[in-house]
This record gives C-alpha cells, sequence and structure tokens, in this order.
C-alpha cells in the first residue's frame, strides 16, 4: 500500500518508557520503580483537582463544552488576554501541531535550535517542510537571524523558552530584539512550556503572553498544564495569540479535543497557584543537590531553568549503557543519545526519589 511520500523517512517520537514496562521486563516492584523520564511533576497535581476530577466522574458519558469557556475565562484573567486570543490544545503539543500544519508546507522551511523539542521537526516534516537547525546545540538568536535572512521562504521558528531536552533559556528582552527583526509573515511559535520554572528562577526569563502578541500580531504564546500544574495524564495545553491566528488554528482543531474530566482538571489547577508555586520552589532546592552531585563526579550540567537537568559524560562513559543500567535498577532516565549527545536527562524528583538516584547512580558510574 502507498502512502504519503513524505512518511517515508520520518522518525517516530520515541517518549519516556512507562514504570509498567520496567515492571513487566525486569520483575521490580511498582512501588520500587522511578520514574524521571518524562519531566513530570513529582508532586502530583493539586489535591482541589483530584477532589474535583472525582466529583465529574459521574459526566464521563457526556461530551464536554466545547467552546471551553470556563478555561478560557481563568486564563484569560490569568493573562489578562480576551478569549478570542485562546486556543486548548490536547497538551501544548497539539497547538503546535496546527500551528505548523496551517503554516508551513513543501515550498517553505521551519526554523529551531540545533537540539530542541523533538516534535518540531516531526511535525514540519509531515507537512513536506525543511527543517533548518542551528549550528549551535543551545538557542543562538545571532545563528537563527543569519539562518532566517538568508532563507526568505522560512515560515515558522520556534523559540523554546526554556528548551527541551537542555534546560538553557533566553532573556525575554533578547527575545523581543529578535522579533523586531523577523517579517511579519513568519509565525514566531514561543514554546513556554517550562516557563513557570524559568521565570521563577530568573525574572529575566519571563515573557508575558499579552505584552509578546500585542508588541508581535505574527506570535503565538503556548503553554501547558502537564509540568509545573502536574496534569500530564490528563493532556491539556493553550494557545495565546491574535484572533488571526486563533480562527485559522480553530479550523484545524478537532471537536471535544480535550475531555470532560481534562477541562474540570485544568480550571482548578489554575486556581491553586500555592501549589505551583510549591512545586516550583522545591523543584530548585532539589537542583541543588544534582549541582552538587555533578560538580563531585567531576561531569558537566547544562544550566536549567526547568524541571530537569542534564548530565554530560566524557568519552569513557557511554550516557545509553548508563540509562540502561539505571533503568534494570529501577530509575527511568531520558537518554539523549537520539539527540548526538553522551549525556542523561534527568526530572528532578521527590527528596526521597532523588536520594535513591544518587545512591544507584554512584555505584553505577564507577
Amino acid at each position: 500500500m502507498q502512502f504519503n511520500s513524505v512518511l517515508d523517512n520520518l522518525k517516530t517520537y520515541e517518549a519516556g518508557k512507562p514504570i509498567e514496562l520496567v515492571v513487566r521486563e525486569y520483575g521490580i516492584e511498582p512501588k520500587d520503580v522511578i520514574k524521571l523520564a518524562s519531566n513530570e511533576n513529582p508532586r502530583g497535581c493539586s489535591p482541589k483537582v483530584i477532589e474535583a476530577v472525582r466529583a465529574e466522574a459521574t459526566k464521563m458519558n457526556l461530551y464536554p463544552d466545547d467552546s471551553m469557556y470556563e478555561l478560557k475565562e481563568a486564563l484569560s484573567q490569568k493573562y489578562n488576554v480576551e478569549d478570542k486570543n485562546i486556543i486548548i490544545g490536547s497538551g501544548s503539543d497539539q497547538v503546535i501541531e496546527l500551528a505548523i500544519h496551517a503554516k508551513a508546507n513543501s515550498h517553505t522551511k521551519v526554523l529551531m535550535a540545533g537540539i530542541t523539542f523533538a516534535m518540531y521537526e516531526i511535525y514540519t516534516l509531515q507537512t513536506g517542510a525543511t527543517v533548518l537547525r542551528t549550528p549551535s546545540s543551545q538557542h543562538n538568536l545571532k545563528e537563527m537571524l543569519e539562518i532566517y535572512q538568508a532563507n526568505k521562504d522560512i515560515s515558522v521558528i520556534f523559540l523554546c523558552v526554556p528548551n527541551n531536552p537542555l534546560g538553557e533559556c533566553l532573556d525575554a528582552k533578547d527575545v523581543y530584539a529578535f522579533l523586531d527583526q523577523i517579517d511579519k509573515e513568519t509565525l514566531v511559535v514561543i514554546d513556554a512550556a517550562y516557563l513557570e520554572y524559568g521565570a521563577f528562577k530568573d525574572p529575566a526569563k519571563k515573557i508575558d503572553p499579552r505584552d509578546v502578541i500585542s508588541k508581535y500580531p505574527n506570535t503565538i504564546y503556548t503553554g501547558t498544564f502537564s509540568k509545573a500544574y502536574g496534569l500530564g495524564g490528563m493532556r491539556c495545553g493553550y494557545g495565546i495569540a491574535q484572533p488571526e491566528i486563533i480562527q485559522v488554528l480553530l479550523k484545524l482543531r478537532a471537536p471535544f479535543n480535550i475531555t470532560t474530566l481534562t477541562l474540570k482538571a485544568a480550571i482548578v489547577a489554575l486556581s491553586d497557584q500555592a501549589f505551583v508555586d510549591a512545586s516550583v520552589k522545591e523543584n530548585f532546592e532539589q537542583m541543588k543537590r544534582y549541582e552538587q552531585f555533578a560538580k563531585e563526579l567531576g561531569f558537566k550540567t547544562i544550566e536549567s531553568y526547568t524541571n530537569f537537568i542534564v548530565l554530560e559524560f566524557d568519552a569513557s562513559k557511554n550516557s545509553g549503557e548508563i540509562a540502561q543500567k539505571l533503568m534494570e535498577k529501577g530509575i527511568i532516565v531520558r537518554n539523549l543519545g537520539s539527540y548526538g549527545m553522551n549525556a542523561i536527562r534527568i526530572t528532578i524528583g521527590t527528596p526521597e526519589q532523588n536520594s535513591r538516584f544518587f545512591e544507584l547512580f554512584t555505584t553505577i558510574y564507577k
């Protein structure tokens, strides 16, 4: 059977290994498996969300409110924008997918950092567009601008702030200076999935979505409930942009693209800022332990503005082997070998989970 030819060489996104797989393959009790691979919130979600979802469970037979009025209203108040500026997605990556399919095609190119979120490339190649990357692995706006000026057929640019899977983060002022030089027909996606973390660590990283879309009508700001809010399993994200962009994306959105329970969870999660603040604060307290641990063992880290940290190894060690040995002991981390790096990415866990990681990693790394 023949399929669309643009799919011939397209790689499938490899998600983090689930706990269930480790239990099955290595015979480890579920309680002894620690998942530090997918940047989930180790504190879970707000207790208020759990209570609300339980109460809403009797409505699982009903489709959700497809206008998503309550959630959009809550986001409108949080960001001081209007409902018409918001689109809701099944995770922010669905909004990203819609944005690419709205602008990219076989005659255009999409620009991104050397190493960044894998789905940018996958969604781009689905449209037949060409992927352009900077020589630097981390965001280098000078390189981006040079590539942009040399390629007038670039339809979409991605800025991942902070950047997944590396963890670095651009300053807001540098993002704005970059946007000043981009043509208004080029869509710039500001992927802010981890910005709750970045803005907490350094206020200079904070990008206000209302401010950015007002100054730059060719931008879309995307956020998610999967990270700081602890709702990765509920799959809910959003995009904030000028109505002209939102109306086009709505043409591509499937009806009822999030569930009744997801809708309720996100609405309630937004009302418990204290939970988010506590989660983010503990995250960076625990990250200091990883930074000190890496320093003591003498290997590199990338300064992180997220809820994960990257550990880089020299040629004497292999990141894939280290990740495999950790998994056999019940700790799941992300090997970055597929990105051309001899490194692993570790989600910052609870204090107890992190202590267990340090204990096992020390025995494996020798």
